[in-house]
């Protein structure tokens, strides 16, 4: 199944392991990449910018794919030397990349100079169409169920698919609420040219995620997460805990970044994956969570959606055009 994502990349499927604080390491970013996809390194997730460069020397050891680093831009507390980490990137001949967050226009001039393509992912058309205007050659655009960041006009998937197709020049990405055929063949009708998947990544057997986080994302329904920090305009979505509704209802009071903060710390996130206990700190998942029924591996995973979505196209859409069959 070629579309101009899989040309572009040089991968064999329209599916990207998208970024995930925590998640993204080589095991699961070569896993992905080895099964015809893209896998992709999360940089932040390493504690320094020299950690990642061990990182990516490790991945290369588990795979001759190709494969992306993430870099996301965020405002935090303590300062990230994020030039540091994109020098990294740069001498370590990564050759595709992921941006998410703020503006990564000032990092543009490096990673183009390195010949570099880069995915930047939004969640309006508009920041989109400036995403395209700053140079990048493709945007992830993400839907209201996504993980983790929704940004602040909860704008689903159904209607931000077409609309950024519509506006952009550039290839698409679809991204939150993927998790198998069905979603693909729905992002391509959209006028995308592949999926962005987390959370279906997340549980899968090669993803560093605690066994009992995989179960709860299998356990849970699509309506099992939570959006927190909205009154901060930091919305994002993670699983629903007693831990989550409490911010919740501190938000509700008009607690402060200063009183929140605590409670929602990357360190104790990286201890909920690592340790396997749901109400040690805020976890990242999507409403997609609800389709989501096994745990497989990535390859696996990966032949299944592609399967799935080939039958969809042959024996049921074209089916429906009175036609028999289509090369796909």
């Amino acid at each position: 199944m070629q579309t101009a994502l899989t040309k572009k990349l040089g991968i064999e499927h329209p599916i990207i392991q998208g970024g995930m604080q925590w998640i993204g390491r080589a095991e699961l970013v070569a896993a992905v990449s080895n099964a015809g996809a893209l896998g992709t390194l999360t940089a932040l997730t390493q504690p320094t910018p020299e950690a990642l460069r061990d990182e990516i020397e490790r991945l290369r050891t588990m795979t001759d794919r190709p494969f992306a680093v993430n870099l996301t831009f965020l405002p935090t507390l303590k300062p990230v030397p994020y030039e540091a980490y994109r020098d990294v990137i740069v001498d370590c001949g990564v050759k595709i990349v992921e941006t998410a967050g703020n503006n990564p226009s000032a990092h543009m001039p490096a990673l183009k100079a390195a010949g570099i393509t880069v995915i930047h992912k939004c969640t309006t058309a508009r920041h989109a169409l400036k995403a395209q205007q700053i140079g990048v050659d493709m945007v992830s655009i993400d839907g209201f169920e996504c993980a983790g960041h929704t940004g602040e006009e909860d704008i689903p998937g159904l209607i931000l698919i077409p609309s950024a197709v519509s506006k952009l020049s550039i290839p698409v990405i679809a991204s939150g609420g993927f998790s198998d055929g069905r979603g693909l063949v729905a992002a391509l009708a959209l006028g995308a040219e592949g999926i962005n998947m987390g959370t279906r990544f997340m549980c899968t057997q090669e993803s560093p995620a605690h066994l009992n986080i995989k179960q709860a994302i299998v356990d849970n329904a699509e309506t099992d997460t939570a959006l927190i920090l909205r009154s901060l305009r930091n919305s994002s979505r993670v699983a629903r805990t007693q831990l989550a509704q409490s911010i919740i209802d501190m938000e509700k009071a008009g607690a402060t970044i200063q009183e929140i903060g605590p409670k929602v710390a990357g360190a104790k996130g990286r201890k909920v994956y690592e340790e396997g206990d749901v109400e040690g700190g805020i976890w990242t998942v999507g409403m997609v969570q609800g389709l989501i029924n096994d745990i497989p591996t990535c390859a696996e995973l990966v032949r299944r959606i592609v399967d799935e979505a080939e039958s969809i196209i042959e024996q049921r859409l074209m089916k429906l055009t009175g036609r028999s069959s289509v090369t796909v």
